[in-house]
């Protein structure tokens, strides 16, 4: 018995090295984007009791991280199946639809640049005052989005200034919901698809695929545009006069920009990973399904919902459709099978992960979300 021990215990060990050695070699590598966070988290705290400066600091780390996180979703495709093209040309497309979208928002509902994804109760009302953990929340994000982590930004960003318990209730409702029909729609689309794509995605792509995969994506782009703008227009006044529209769109035009010269980062593993995104035929497919889905939840109420989970539920859905309908061998498919539970177990563990850092900040924030909590349980 005392031989074993010894072996369990050096084996013990040895783990506990390689993850220290893991760790320190991440805070290695990782080093001047540490700094950065530590520099942001500074400023956030001398900010913090200057409204208006707090304001539009807020919004600045809600901007790109939002984006970079939520480019996954929307551009995450486009990148992929279009990593040959220039930069600056698939930055100029997909920014200046930004722009027209918020635009339109702008004129149609009075200076709302959300599609009155905020005229909900809870969040209805444009900050006051700001607490420390607010200007923290975006943060927080950027270090998820450095993890490759597809957090949710609606969860992230939207709890903390949310007063009612409720409309986090709502919120998560809506998300699991989306989830769920993603995944399933996926499922059925794939799986009948696969017979299909597999005979006739060969080769290169015809020329007109690509011209369709950029009016998919660009209308994608759009409504998620509709869908997610509210999470970094939180931190702003409900309604934008011309010079705060200028900056809105302007600042996020000019993160686009980057993002596109950066290749979507670190984040962008999480679509290069799955099958066959890099074919633009593929990815098309993958960004008009996402686009009907998101556009239906438009359409349904204007509570704020994540897209991330509806995102996440359509890329697990879509592997395992591909992998229940591979043909040959029983333990080629097996492998399939284990991929696809592997990699949507992971992204949904990861997108978990965001949500419960959401609901801690929400209830450690807001003293309205913890009275009804307390109410509800008494």
């Amino acid at each position: 018995m005392a031989p074993k021990k010894a072996i369990d215990q050096n084996i013990n060990q040895e783990k506990l090295s390689r993850k220290t050695y893991s760790l320190f070699d991440f805070t290695k590598s990782e080093r001047p984007f540490l700094i950065v966070v530590c520099i942001l988290i500074s400023i956030a705290g001398l900010i913090t009791p200057y409204t208006y400066a707090a304001m539009w600091f807020g919004f600045v780390l809600a901007a790109y991280s939002a984006i970079a996180n939520d480019s996954i979703q929307t551009i995450g495709t486009f990148i992929a199946s279009n990593n040959k093209r220039p930069w600056y040309i698939l930055w100029l497309f997909m920014g200046l639809i930004w722009v027209g979208t918020v635009t339109y928002s702008w004129f149609t509902n009075a200076g709302d640049v959300t599609f009155q994804r905020l005229n909900v109760p809870g969040l209805e009302k444009a900050p006051e005052s700001f607490v420390f953990l607010q200007l923290a929340a975006p943060i927080v994000l950027l270090v998820m989005t450095r993890l490759r982590m597809p957090v949710s930004t609606t969860f992230l960003l939207l709890n903390v200034f949310t007063y009612k318990a409720g409309t986090i209730v709502d919120v998560m409702f809506k998300s699991f919901f989306g989830y769920i029909l993603a995944f399933t729609l996926a499922m059925i689309v794939w799986f009948s698809l696969e017979r299909f794509v597999k005979n006739y995605l060969k080769g290169e792509a015809s020329p007109y695929w690509v011209y369709f995969q950029w009016v998919t994506s660009g209308i994608l782009w759009s409504v998620w545009i509709m869908q997610d703008a509210a999470n970094i227009a939180v931190f702003l006044p409900r309604q934008l006069d011309v010079i705060e529209l200028v900056v809105y769109a302007g600042f996020v035009f000019t993160g686009l920009g980057f993002l596109f010269y950066m290749k979507g980062d670190k984040i962008q593993v999480i679509v290069d990973e799955k099958s066959n995104v890099t074919d633009v035929r593929a990815a098309t497919i993958v960004d008009l399904v996402y686009a009907v889905i998101l556009f239906y939840f438009k359409m349904y109420n204007n509570v704020p919902m994540s897209t991330t989970w509806v995102f996440i539920g359509l890329l697990a859905g879509r592997e395992l459709a591909i992998a229940l309908g591979k043909h040959g061998k029983a333990k080629k498919r097996n492998a399939w099978l284990v991929r696809a539970f592997r990699l949507g177990r992971k992204d949904f563990f990861k997108a978990t992960v965001g949500l419960l850092v959401s609901l801690i900040l929400a209830i450690i924030i807001n003293k309205g979300v913890r009275d009804e909590i307390f109410a509800f349980f008494q």
